[in-house]
């Protein structure tokens, strides 16, 4: 008998668009997908798993039913799309292209009224339309009717946190191309109850480094359920409803899985599990304060960070980015450094707010103060240096991927990262409540 031939090698990125390419075509077809959302046209479609516009589960009896909300053109849609072709722009950037730029259409300005909030000086980022308001004061309003009546998220005091997060603005900043409001709530749920995670069982209101292990296990098992004996599993069941963190988690992730696909909940849990691990790691340092070298920080960052938001922008924008493109290590690269650039943000815009704070906070200013000597100016400073790398790094990475993977769910699902990107800036730089900057100018 002859020897098998040997196992192939995976395929490379652009082997994986061929052989996925007529499969994307043909499923959107069936799932009579609007094909030219891919590439900038108003998205008409239901979501891929084929349900109806809404979710076939109702809201809760009280929580008023409002009439569907149809999605607003969004101006310059191509826009995105053409800056992640044309790769990074501005001062300094001609270096890292792989052919010359041509000319495109200028990005989409900011509405004329004015907004609040001034812009980090040398930042490098984009604007954005505003926000639509009617989208934004509907999500608004649905957000805090399930942290209430859902889920009892938070006590009467704790009222004007929850309003000056300003969620509803930041979703709808972030998710430009969503088909509906109940694409964006998915979103929306989902970064409230991982902030809820953070505040609870990390930082603000009554969280600790101690025991946090043991709190984030149990939490995640309302985002990847416990399969055990039929007589222990009813005290997992009511443990999901023991504190606020994991009744978000539950609840967030079961309206989730509704309208996504199993591969992209799934993708989504992985993501989770990331998070959770930097959120253990910056626990240990907190433990021992300790102060680790600045890549050892970076790299807690890259776990620690935004990456479930912009992971899931095909859910929440109604398509698939079918898994094996997915998990392409350039697509992979392309979500590391959006999640790395868009937390370095956080870390910006966040200073004072945490200098104010009990107890020493890292960030990355913090952290290049110490560890390389510098004054506290001049370690922000070199912050912002290091996140306009990341940033050009993110853009150079998605044209060369876009390039070599010309599917349209590459290319929608590239243009929903890049929107993320510029959303949270924009939500960051307007939310005076929660940030302002120092004055380092």
């Amino acid at each position: 008998m002859p020897a098998p031939d040997p196992t192939p090698p995976q395929s490379s990125l652009p082997q994986a668009a061929a052989r996925f390419g007529a499969h994307v075509l043909a499923d959107a077809a069936a799932r009579a997908c609007d094909i030219t959302a891919a590439f900038g046209g108003p998205p008409t479609v239901p979501s891929p798993t084929g349900v109806p516009e809404r979710p076939s589960v109702p809201e809760p009896p009280s929580m008023p039913s409002a009439p569907a909300l149809a999605a607003p053109t969004v101006p310059v849609p191509d826009a995105d799309l053409a800056r992640i072709l044309r790769g990074p722009s501005g001062l300094g950037t001609e270096g890292l292209h792989l052919t010359p730029r041509k000319e495109t259409p200028p990005l989409p300005e900011a509405s004329a009224a004015a907004e609040e909030g001034t812009p980090i000086p040398g930042l490098y980022h984009h604007p954005v339309p505003t926000p639509d308001p009617v989208r934004v004061e509907e999500v608004s309003r649905r957000i805090k009717s399930w942290a209430l009546d859902e889920v009892s998220l938070y006590p009467e005091d704790w009222e004007d946190q929850f309003d000056g997060f300003s969620v509803g603005r930041y979703m709808v900043a972030c998710h430009p191309d969503a088909p509906t409001i109940d694409h964006l709530m998915i979103a929306t749920r989902l970064m409230v109850a991982e902030n809820a995670v953070d505040d609870c069982y990390c930082e603000d209101h009554g969280g600790s480094p101690v025991g946090l292990g043991e709190r984030l296990l149990l939490a995640h098992t309302a985002l990847d359920p416990l399969h055990t004996t039929r007589e222990y599993e009813p005290g997992w069941a009511k443990s999901l409803h023991a504190d606020a963190p994991r009744r978000a988690y539950r609840s967030a992730m079961e309206y989730f899985v509704r309208m996504g696909t199993p591969s992209q909940a799934d993708r989504f849990r992985h993501d989770m599990a990331r998070l959770h691990l930097g959120y253990l790691a910056e626990a240990a340092w907190a433990q021992l304060d300790h102060v680790p070298e600045v890549w050892e920080y970076l790299a807690m960052r890259q776990f620690n960070n935004f990456r479930p938001c912009p992971t899931i922008t095909d859910t929440v924008g109604g398509y698939e980015l079918p898994m094996d493109l997915h998990a392409q290590p350039a697509m992979q690269k392309v979500i590391a450094l959006a999640g790395n650039a868009t937390t370095i943000v956080n870390d910006l815009y966040s200073y004072t707010k945490e200098l104010d704070a009990p107890g020493r906070h890292l960030n990355l200013p913090v952290v290049i103060a110490e560890r390389e000597g510098l004054s506290d100016r001049d370690a922000y400073l070199k912050s912002v240096e290091v996140h306009n790398d990341l940033m050009h790094d993110f853009e150079s990475e998605a044209a060369s991927l876009a390039a070599a993977c010309p599917v349209p769910s590459v290319q929608r699902f590239l243009r929903g990262v890049a929107a993320w990107v510029d959303g949270n800036h924009y939500w960051h730089r307007t939310n005076t409540y929660r940030y302002s900057l120092p004055d380092f100018w």
